[in-house]
């Protein structure tokens, strides 16, 4: 009999072997396959077994995962009859606590905890709308009195004072953390002090009582800190070995709680032990200064670990602090002060000096210089006027202004980069599978080596042989430390994607920056992206003035024009408002992506755009026309022919500076090894004036979205690692395919939504920015998994006591503690250099 069932939950190949090994071993199963990719499980069985014991199973075994019939979810309950219902796989992005070795990929918890799988504290993703909640006020005698405003007390008539926000789920942790740790520090300090004194000759300590009565005030003073302060390590390692999931945590509560057994039962059980275990006062050597001592070091490290960590995304909470908490609406000529989350789309904001910018939109009155720098990385203040866009969080010079919301909440571009900041630090990189798969044999065979470790110095060990194989096993187990293996990776990538965030280098995912990296071949659009994307009408010129004057070609485009959203219309029906020319209606409007576009206006069938839309039209061109036309593309300018009711009648000639970085990007991208070639859908002549300004070896003309995306294709099948940058709607295929799309983040949602990299001011050193970053980021990751590496290869056999037979030397588990807490941080302080780091 075989069934099959849809599992929930699974976010690696970690958890489909898991799921697959508890299906497995249900009684009656014969053999159960899992599948990841359609999360399904296939189960044969000797006779119908219910799904509920597979549920049973499945909770039983510490996971999170549900199974259920094919097209339905299961709550996860104790109820073995639990209705179907259609829901989003539990705890797969949908919370905001993720764990930052990211062991389960995406997968996020609703509340803040420790790893299933390795054992570390989740870590809260960084949440905008926490920023932007309205302050409130309470009194200090009456702490059930709040109001959003300041004021004074209706029972007492004290003055109210601002409320202290809620610590963050960081700073909650850390807060725990540092008090066990000081806990621990005054009930290990005393156990230390008694265990060394026996190394003063006649030790002062046994004239006042005998050491066996010293071993139990050891005793009853290391019960806080393994019951207590340290509880936790046990915790984990007993879920780390339930569920299977070994970890760093499975070889501590080995190493710690193997010590402090052995000494509550040597105690206990003097007799059963061998003299080479016993004092000469005939007691056991107890090792419950060498448990908490570790104990206490691993917990300093998780203290070091959680304050180094917290700066890993000081780059997020940087921009959550430039989020604005109030506004000042305009309304019937009155302004009042609102809180941010009250404010909708179309209202009329006052922005005055100084202030931040509440939300994105559009200035309707005044003129101002703006700071963008926190989210552009330029520090030159821009300058803004009517129509001018503006952006949340940026920083208002010293004109007031009022301005149009446009775009409000989570629709605003500072929240867009947070959360495509938060999205990137939790991808996973390539190169972090190596980590993954050394990581995944890690802990056994660890714990193999210890076991080998105690069986050689209990064979041919020096006397005591007993006690050195004890002390040398746990010493190999704790110096091991898989965390910094797996934190090699993620923690460079966290840290790099927040210093591109801040330089307005936005990463998608953690892929991008490492294929970044390897790029040799660049490939850019011309308008928008070598060009500054803001076009202006040159001239209106007409074929033929005893049919239709200049004055009623301007017309024509600009009403025609007024349907579309492309820059270069945009830039016509600005002219013709300039000209006070009057707009008509545009009927049956179409866009004929790379060509042009085509619709009705005043009764007249018009077609606009380049040659091949006047070809599509059936409009001939004359070669008097192309040759005037030309006359203005060798000058790097675009012309769009205008055909009325199927003949060419008139043009216009639109000039697009080049933007004065895209020379020294160029040359610098060039300098790296990076072919750069242009593709523009501009004819030949002005794609060559513009490439001949540029230094621009290679490129091609009159290149439509299918012909940009088989270029793509075709230096990919000649093994190259392409990026393509572009900012328009006929991009986004491109961008799509290529290695790493770069999208200008002053073009089209379309192109940004396509790419892997988003670049907030749309410039060209942004590309060199991005290369820079990647560079390093992929070079300190290396670093990271070299350090990790190295230090678990010398660590382990060194703690096994390879130096002995040669030197004399042994290492001391209290030494191995040290040594595995500052191995995590070490890595941690490493990616936090990054932050130092220039991208320019």
């Amino acid at each position: 009999m075989k069934h099959t069932y849809h599992i929930q939950g699974m976010t690696c190949n970690g958890c489909r072997n898991h799921v697959e090994q508890t299906l497995s071993k249900v009684e009656g199963v014969t053999n159960a396959s899992v599948n990841l990719e359609k999360e399904e499980a296939t189960i044969e069985m000797e006779s119908h077994i219910s799904i509920e014991t597979f549920q049973k199973a499945l909770k039983q075994d510490g996971g999170s995962y549900s199974i259920h019939k094919s097209g339905e979810h299961y709550h996860d309950d104790d109820s073995a009859s639990a209705k179907p219902k259609k829901a989003k796989p539990e705890g797969k992005g949908t919370g905001t606590f993720y764990c930052p070795m990211h062991c389960e990929g995406d997968k996020t918890y609703d509340k803040p905890g420790d790893c299933p799988v390795c054992g570390m504290d989740l870590v809260e993703e960084q949440n905008l709308s926490a920023t932007t909640t309205t302050e409130q006020w309470t009194c200090p005698m009456h702490p059930e009195i709040v109001k959003d405003e300041p004021g004074s007390c209706p029972i007492c008539g004290m003055d109210l004072v601002p409320m202290e926000p809620d610590l963050s789920a960081e700073e909650k942790t850390y807060n725990k953390l540092i008090k066990k740790f000081w806990i621990a520090v005054a009930f290990t300090l005393p156990i230390f002090l008694i265990a060394m004194s026996e190394m003063i000759p006649n030790n002062p300590l046994y004239d006042v009582m005998e050491q066996k009565w010293w071993n139990w005030i050891q005793f009853g003073l290391s019960i806080p800190v393994v019951f207590y302060a340290t509880w936790m390590f046990f915790e984990r390692a007993y879920r780390s070995i339930k569920t299977w999931n070994l970890n760093m945590f499975t070889l501590i509560g080995i190493g710690a709680g193997v010590a402090w057994l052995f000494s509550v039962f040597g105690m206990l059980f003097p007799d059963f032990f061998p003299e080479q275990f016993k004092t000469e006062s005939g007691a056991v050597h107890v090792y419950f200064e060498a448990a908490t001592v570790i104990l206490t070091l691993v917990l300093m490290g998780q203290v070091l670990e959680a304050r180094a960590h917290s700066k890993t995304n000081s780059a997020v909470k940087e921009l959550l602090k430039l989020a604005p908490n109030k506004a000042v609406r305009v309304v019937d000529g009155n302004e009042e002060e609102v809180s941010i989350d009250q404010i909708e789309k179309g209202d009329i904001l006052r922005v005055k000096p100084g202030d931040k910018i509440p939300v994105d939109g559009k200035i309707t009155e005044g003129e101002t210089t703006v700071d963008e720098s926190m989210i552009s990385g330029e520090p030159i203040p821009v300058n803004k006027s009517v129509d001018d866009k503006v952006s949340s969080g940026t920083i208002n010079g010293n004109q007031s202004f009022l301005m149009e919301a446009e775009k409000v909440g989570s629709d605003t571009l500072l929240s867009q980069i947070i959360h495509m900041v938060n999205d990137a630090s939790r991808s996973r990189a390539p190169i972090q599978k190596l980590a993954d798969t050394v990581s995944g044999y890690f802990v056994p065979v660890v714990v193999i080596i210890a076991v080998i470790t105690f069986i050689v110095w209990a064979i041919w060990g020096p006397e005591p042989a007993y006690v050195f194989a004890l002390v040398n096993a746990i010493a190999v187990l704790i110096i091991a430390c898989p965390c910094a293996l797996g934190l090699a990776t993620p923690m460079s990538v966290m840290v790099g994607v927040g210093k591109g965030a801040q330089n307005g280098v936005l990463i998608k995912n953690a892929e991008a920056l490492e294929k970044m990296d390897k790029v040799d071949t660049l490939i850019v659009d011309k308008t928008g992206t070598i060009t500054e994307g803001k076009p202006t009408v040159e001239k209106i010129g007409s074929f033929d003035e005893s049919r239709f004057r200049e004055s009623e070609i301007l017309h024509l485009i600009a009403s025609l024009n007024s349907s579309s959203e492309h820059p270069l219309a945009e830039a016509t029906v600005k002219y013709g408002k300039e000209q006070k020319v009057e707009i008509s209606k545009t009927e049956n409007f179409s866009a004929v992506t790379g060509k042009g576009v085509e619709g009705t206006v005043d009764g007249k069938k018009l077609d606009l755009g380049n040659a091949k839309m006047m070809e599509n039209a059936n409009a001939k061109l004359s070669p008097e026309m192309e040759t005037e036309a030309q006359s203005f593309q060798k000058q790097g300018k675009t012309v769009s022919y205008l055909s009325i009711d199927g003949e060419v009648s008139g043009y216009v000639v639109i000039g697009d500076k080049i933007k004065e970085t895209s020379a020294k990007a160029i040359k610098e991208l060039q300098d790296k090894g990076i072919e750069v070639i242009m593709l523009t859908g501009d004819n030949h002549d002005t794609a060559q004036a513009v490439a001949s300004e540029l230094n621009l070896a290679d490129f091609k003309a009159g290149m439509l979205p299918e012909n940009k995306l088989d270029e793509v294709k075709k230096l990919q099948e000649q093994g190259k690692v392409v990026a393509m940058a572009g900012d328009g709607i006929n991009d986004a295929p491109a961008l799509a395919k290529s290695d790493v799309g770069i999208a200008m983040g002053t073009g089209t949602d379309v192109a940004i939504e396509s790419a892997m990299i988003t670049l907030v001011k749309g410039d060209l050193h942004g590309i060199v920015k991005a290369r820079n970053l990647s560079h390093k980021v992929m070079r300190n990751i290396k670093q990271n998994l070299f350090f990790a590496m190295i230090y678990n290869t010398l660590g382990v056999p060194i703690a096994a006591g390879v130096l002995f037979p040669f030197f004399g030397i042994l290492l001391s588990p209290m030494i191995a503690a040290l040594a595995m807490s500052f191995s995590s941080v070490s890595v941690i302080a490493n990616a936090l250099r990054l932050r130092t780091k220039s991208i320019d």
